[in-house]
C-alpha cells in the first residue's frame, strides 16, 4: 500500500469520509485519513500552511481558498449537498414543519435557538431576518462554539430548537430531527473537494477525489446524510 493520503475537513462530513476513507482502503488498497474540524478553523490551518493533500469544505470557502492559491489549479469540484434540518431534545415536543407558518411559529415559541458557525449558520441568521423576525428572535440565538455540533447544546439542555446539516445531527444521543425546512425557507449548503497546493503527492490526491464521486461514494454520502451533486 503507498503513502497514506491526509485531508482535511469540516465536521458537516466527517462521518461520510470516514465511511468512504474505509471503502477506499478495503475496495482500492488505498490509505486515506481525514482530519476534521470546524470549517473556519479548517480554512485558517490551511492558510496557516497545514501539510495535508486533501481538502473537503462548503464550496464558498473552497472558492476564497483557491482564489488565494491555496489548492491545485483545476481540482475544485462540487461533490455533496447537504439540507439544514430543524431539531429539538428527545422527549420534547416536535414541530410541525410543514409550511413557512409551522417554521416561524417554531422560531418563536423556542427560548434558545442553537445554531452553527458554518454556512448552515449564516444562512439561518439570514433566514431569520428575511422572515421579518429578526427583532423577536436574535436574542435567543445561541451559536455553537467552531467544530461543535449543535445538537450538544440540545443535548446539555442549553437550547430548544437547532438548525444545523442533517449529517451533524442525524444519529445524535438526545437528539430528534424534526424535518428539513419548509418551500422557501429550504437551506442547502454544497461540499466541494480540492488538493490542496501543499500535497506532497498532487496526482494520486487528484485520483482519490475522483473515487468521491464514484457510485459507492454517493451511497455513502446518502447514508450518511448528503446527495451527490450529479444527482
Amino acid at each position: 500500500m503507498d503513502r497514506e493520503i491526509s485531508g482535511l475537513s469540516s465536521m458537516a462530513t466527517r462521518l461520510i469520509l470516514a465511511g468512504l476513507s474505509e471503502h477506499l482502503r478495503t475496495a482500492h488498497d488505498t490509505a486515506v485519513r481525514f482530519e476534521s474540524a470546524g470549517g473556519v478553523e479548517v480554512a485558517r490551518r490551511v492558510r496557516g500552511g497545514a501539510e495535508a493533500d486533501l481538502l473537503v469544505l462548503a464550496d464558498d470557502a473552497l472558492a476564497k481558498l483557491a482564489a488565494e492559491g491555496h489548492l491545485v489549479p483545476g481540482t475544485v469540484r462540487p461533490l455533496w449537498v447537504s439540507q439544514v434540518v430543524a431539531a429539538v431534545p428527545e422527549g420534547s415536543p416536535v414541530p410541525a414543519l410543514d409550511s413557512v407558518s409551522d417554521l416561524r411559529a417554531a422560531l418563536l415559541a423556542a427560548e434558545r435557538i442553537a445554531y452553527s458557525t458554518g454556512p448552515s449558520g449564516t444562512a439561518l441568521v439570514g433566514l431569520v431576518a428575511r422572515l421579518g423576525l429578526a427583532d423577536r428572535v436574535d436574542r435567543r440565538l445561541v451559536q455553537a462554539p467552531p467544530g461543535v455540533p449543535v445538537g450538544s447544546l440540545l443535548a446539555a439542555g442549553e437550547a430548544e430548537l437547532a438548525f444545523q446539516q442533517h449529517s451533524e445531527l442525524m444519529g445524535l444521543p438526545g437528539v430528534v430531527v424534526a424535518g428539513p425546512l419548509p418551500g422557501d425557507a429550504a437551506i442547502g449548503s454544497t461540499f466541494g473537494g480540492a488538493v490542496l497546493a501543499a500535497s506532497g503527492e498532487p496526482r494520486r490526491a487528484a485520483e482519490v477525489l475522483d473515487l468521491f464521486g464514484s457510485d459507492a461514494a454517493s451511497r455513502i454520502a446518502g447514508a450518511g446524510g448528503m446527495r451527490p451533486v450529479r444527482s
